[in-house]
């Protein structure tokens, strides 16, 4: 597997790109190619461009979650004329409508404007996106210092109600070595998405992680995370996007954590 970071906070130093505050990653399981999430403007295509990622050959788009850091890109994403429709892998509450202290924060298309140009994939239950990658669907919140607790509101039916964020995910590789896992923001609690992982996977071995971890203050559950990682001997800790630099040298000062940015490219 291949994955090339197309958008994130920061960028690599010496890779001439630019980063703004989202995610996109650029995926290859052998001849197999896909987007995860696609930041929060058109920067995600200007850096493919310079990267020579042809978008015009992906045709599949999977999405973390709804917030428009890792989604508002599709406005921009859906304006290139194409032969055929994108297929969107997503849990069902990704294109709920979202807001924050009255601000709106979600998907730039309703569930119906989508479903008109796109080929819709929406599950709570793991599927496949290829060969060895697989969509986590919804996770279970079973860790105790993971609490969940509510980002803003989102629209059910006719009613704003406090958002949980159920629609969380993240993708699993599983390779010969292990599993590998691959994240958004990590709202679901990023060792819950790694005790699903290998739930899903039936593969206890897990060699590493990258994404947000939602994690902004070093403080009891960052310790308790830190622990899960030196327990399950996590050696491959790659904290981006909504992690910050503290939480980050918190986990290097036990476990070396690797720079993640614009233009890094991974093998596994």
């Amino acid at each position: 597997m291949r994955l090339k970071v197309i958008v994130d906070n920061n960028t690599i130093i010496d890779e001439y790109y630019w980063g703004e505050p989202g995610v996109c990653y650029y995926i290859e399981d052998g001849e197999e190619a896909f987007l995860f999430d696609v930041g929060y403007s058109d920067l995600f295509i200007k850096n493919a461009t310079a990267m020579n990622i042809d978008l015009n050959k992906i045709n599949t788009l999977v999405l973390s979650h709804g917030h428009d850091d890792h989604t508002r890109g599709l406005k921009s994403l859906l304006d290139i004329k194409r032969k055929q429709p994108f297929h969107i892998i997503a849990h069902p509450d990704a294109l709920n409508y979202k807001e924050y202290n009255g601000l709106k924060i979600s998907i730039p298309f309703t569930r119906t404007e989508l479903a008109e140009s796109c080929q819709l994939k929406l599950t709570r239950t793991p599927v496949k996106v290829t060969e060895n990658i697989t969509f986590l669907g919804e996770i279970p919140r079973v860790i105790d210092f993971e609490k969940a607790e509510p980002i803003g509101k989102q629209q059910v039916g006719d009613e704003l109600t406090d958002d949980y964020l159920l629609d969380d995910s993240a993708l699993v590789y599983q390779g010969e070595a292990g599993i590998f896992i691959i994240t958004g923001c990590s709202h679901s609690g990023i060792c819950n998405i790694i005790e699903y992982a290998k739930a899903v996977t039936g593969d206890h071995r897990v060699r590493g992680v990258i994404g947000g971890f939602h994690l902004f203050e070093v403080n009891g559950r960052v310790v308790q995370t830190i622990d899960y990682f030196k327990n399950h001997q996590i050696e491959q800790i790659y904290p981006c996007h909504c992690t910050t630099f503290a939480v980050k040298a918190a986990i290097h000062s036990h476990i070396p954590v690797g720079e993640v940015g614009v233009g890094l490219e991974l093998y596994w």
